[in-house]
């Protein structure tokens, strides 16, 4: 179950015992592990988005019990089809954390484990095929080829969140020729928000929230020469962006980009159900 609505209409139908269901809806939902972690499991029932486990300075034994448990976790409360994330893996850490995982022959029965070495994310998925609906559009783009990594964060974290993207990469302003069919295919593909990567001076943000009608995520990244500071000019000239409806995550932030369109997307695409069903009942009136 991903969501509250549908524990409440389980408890309705008979299909979920109360006590479980008050389970699965605490607030205080946390599975202690050791001295090093305090694992949020129920945070994707509150916000719609999972807890993703930064995996950076941790080490092997403590990600592959945090896996452990999480998984442990989403077996007992039958929560298949929420994903499980880690962010910024390292090449030696995925190898050590999905030996692991394919140890435990109980979670091969029921999941799949997947390294994305161009976003540096380990997903741990149901195989069974998703049963919810797509949860909005996002449409992405990366300035230059250099701001491709961060970028590639945000979209495998939407799409494992249920999003659809679109995405077009080396469009940045130093030709913006090269951004006219991109936004006319952007335009059709009707996104409901827009991620946009850029280093060096992080002008393009700005010049897509001046031609387009939907939120633009601007995602400052560590790319371009000296006087930027590892990405700080590229923060500041989006946060001085002069056209409005600009938000603007931390340099390198992939994930908060992608976590912000999520949200804007699925909440987007849920009030457009409603507004489905509103039609629906109208007519058959």
């Amino acid at each position: 179950m991903e969501s509250i609505s549908e524990i409440l209409q389980a408890v309705k139908d008979g299909t979920l015992a109360v006590k479980k269901a008050e389970s699965l809806l605490q607030l205080n939902a946390l599975a202690v592990i050791g001295d090093y972690a305090r694992l949020d499991y129920n945070r994707f029932l509150r916000r719609g988005v999972p807890e993703i486990v930064y995996a950076q300075n941790k080490t092997v034994p403590q990600l592959t019990s945090i896996l452990k448990n999480l998984v442990q976790i989403r077996l007992k409360n039958g929560q298949l089809d929420i994903p499980i994330i880690l962010s910024r893996v390292n090449g030696a850490q995925s190898k050590a954390v999905l030996q692991a995982f394919y140890n435990f022959k109980q979670f091969r029965a029921n999941l799949r484990a997947r390294y994305f070495p161009e976003a540096s994310i380990i997903a741990v998925q149901s195989k069974r095929k998703p049963t919810s609906a797509t949860k909005g559009r996002v449409a992405l783009l990366a300035a230059g080829t250099s701001d491709i990594p961060a970028l590639n964060e945000s979209e495998i974290l939407l799409n494992l969140l249920g999003s659809r993207t679109i995405r077009f990469n080396d469009v940045g302003v130093a030709g913006l020729h090269r951004l006219i069919d991109p936004l006319q295919r952007i335009q059709e593909f009707d996104p409901d928000a827009v991620i946009v990567a850029a280093g060096m001076e992080g002008a393009l943000p700005s010049v897509v929230a001046g031609l387009t009608s939907v939120p633009v995520i601007g995602l400052p990244t560590s790319v371009g020469y000296g006087y930027g500071k590892d990405g700080e000019a590229a923060l500041m000239s989006m946060l001085q962006a002069c056209s409005l409806g600009v938000s603007v995550v931390n340099i390198d932030s992939g994930v908060a980009a992608g976590v912000i369109a999520c949200l804007i997307s699925r909440r987007a695409s849920e009030r457009q159900k409603v507004k489905r069903t509103t039609r629906r009942k109208m007519a058959s009136y």
